[in-house]
């Protein structure tokens, strides 16, 4: 026999997730393949007619401890463990009766399934598995030996490795799905100590491991020289990676980075409240409304920056309805992601067949705790989300004229979208609409002056007699260090403002707003975003 091939004569199989349970468990039957089981999975294999020894016959122990000691035992673990070539470790199985076991089935305790849920502490413990991580990093170190499988996605590769093979599974298999088990055990280990982190409210544990699994592997990265794939992680917090795709090409990296940043930005908007649209591209939204509805809020978003639009990624806050579909497929557009669409909608959308069209079903919750994280040279930074909500804060009057209700309005409504613009930012708006946004800049000048350019070459596609800065309201993502960058937004025709504050000089640039007989509020919050 090939040292790379090694025959399967006995199975453990100890499951949480039954899919596809039996037709694997016949298969291996029909191979003469002994199995030996535990609790529920061993009664599943039984009802299904099929002879199974239960762990506990192979042990000699019960299953005890409401289940939390069954296959704890050297005669699971020998059988796993041991190396069959070494003759010391066979000596040693034959001395204390184990046999060997040739393959290993494992789903673990849906831990983050109940996590989800909003199960209590205590079932949340319950649900934490030990026997089943245990036997996988086993079978998975002496993987020389023994197959190891984690996925009921993995259950017809070993099914057609016996076929081909007489009974046996190639060393080739054994290694992928080793790796395969390391790797769910990592992710299952990681969200039990993020979730205990949480329960503690640690903040900064001594170790942090974050998990995902597979989505789908990518064609490239930012660029074509780059490998990447898209991972799910625990939490399914509604967005590009818990939508359906409706239609479309396959998304592209680039594709799920904007589309999360326009999804993350158009939750900012309570659909209770408003119809709203945001456009992104590069990650930057280019155009943000509100409307009494979607196709008025994409028209308004439009108008901002009609020539960055082109190629971006749209985000509803509502369901997307047969009129705003019409509109959209009116230019090139990548991406369309709203919780819902009509039946009519998705037939319109349907008219362009590389349109994506990704339904995520609710929208994320703009104040939920979580966690984002950003690789370093040698490191990972991790920081806990942006979940501070312009609703919630309490704009401070610092000039001596304060702002007019339309003016508060386009204030709060310019600051919600800065969260969402790479720093430095500058957002202007009029009317619950953009109508210039300036963004990633070095210098806050640069941000306001760009984005009053755009408003200005607006204005001449739109032939309007001048740009929608004038009568504006900004906001700023952080203070002005100086005078000169909030100059440069009265010079574009701003006649409101709304920054965090907190510069030292902000008595300077709170005179030079009275000198121009502009409003000025303080939020306390800068919304720093890199």
């Amino acid at each position: 026999m090939s040292k790379q091939l090694r025959h399967v004569t006995r199975a453990l199989l100890s499951v949480s997730d039954k899919t596809g349970l039996i037709e694997f468990a016949r298969s291996l039957a029909a191979r003469d393949v002994e199995l030996v089981s535990t609790g529920g999975t061993a009664k599943a294999i039984a009802a299904a007619g099929l002879k199974v020894t239960d762990v506990s016959d192979l042990t000699g122990f019960p299953e005890m401890m409401d289940g939390r000691v069954k296959t704890l035992h050297p005669k699971v673990h020998g059988g796993l463990l041991a190396i069959r070539d070494n003759a010391e470790h066979t000596q040693a199985m034959k001395t204390h009766g184990i046999a060997p076991i040739d393959l290993l089935v494992v789903n673990l305790y849906p831990f983050e399934a109940t996590v989800e849920k909003g199960s209590d502490y205590d079932d949340c413990i319950e649900n934490i598995d030990i026997g089943g991580p245990a036997m996988i990093r086993a079978a998975a170190k002496n993987h020389e030996d023994v197959t190891v499988v984690v996925d009921v996605h993995d259950y017809q590769a070993v099914v057609d490795e016996l076929a081909a093979n007489n009974g046996a599974t190639t060393q080739a298999l054994r290694r992928r799905l080793a790796a395969k088990a390391y790797a769910r055990t990592a992710a299952y280990d990681a969200a039990i100590s993020n979730w205990f982190a949480g329960e503690l409210k640690t903040d900064a544990p001594d170790y942090r491991a974050f998990g995902g699994k597979l989505i789908q592997a990518l064609r490239y990265g930012e660029n074509p020289h780059q490998h990447a794939a898209f991972y799910a992680l625990p939490g399914r917090r509604p967005g590009v990676a818990t939508a359906r795709q409706l239609q479309g090409k396959e998304l592209s990296y680039n594709n799920i980075n904007d589309t999360d940043a326009a999804y993350e930005c158009i939750a900012e908007f309570d659909p209770s409240r408003t119809a709203a649209c945001v456009i992104v591209k590069h990650a930057n939204p280019c155009g943000v409304a509100e409307g009494p509805d979607l196709v008025t809020a994409y028209q308004k978003a439009l108008a901002c920056d009609s020539t960055s639009a082109f190629g971006g990624i749209i985000a509803m806050n509502r369901t997307l309805d047969a009129d705003t579909a019409r509109a959209i497929t009116g230019i090139f557009t990548e991406v369309i992601i709203a919780p819902d669409a009509t039946e009519e909608a998705i037939a319109i959308i349907a008219g362009r067949k590389n349109l994506r069209l990704l339904l995520a079903g609710s929208l994320p919750d703009p104040r939920a705790p979580g966690l984002t994280a950003k690789t370093v040279a040698g490191g990972l930074l991790v920081q806990s989300r942006d979940n501070a909500v312009v609703d919630d804060m309490t704009f401070k009057v610092v000039t001596k004229r304060a702002p007019t209700d339309a003016e508060l309005r386009d204030l709060k409504f310019a600051f919600r979208v800065a969260k969402h613009v790479k720093s430095n930012t500058i957002v202007y708006a009029r009317d619950l609409a953009t109508v210039g946004i300036g963004a990633g800049q070095m210098s806050r000048v640069d941000s306001a002056r760009i984005a009053a350019r755009k408003a200005e070459d607006a204005a001449k596609e739109l032939k309007l007699a001048e740009p929608l800065t004038k009568g504006s309201a900004v906001a700023s993502d952080a203070f002005f260090p100086f005078a000169d960058g909030m100059l440069a937004c009265i010079a574009a025709g701003a006649t409101a403002v709304v920054q965090p504050g907190g510069s030292m000089r902000d008595d300077e640039v709170i005179k030079a707003a009275d000198e121009h007989g502009i409003a000025m509020v303080l939020s306390g919050v800068r919304h720093f975003r890199h």
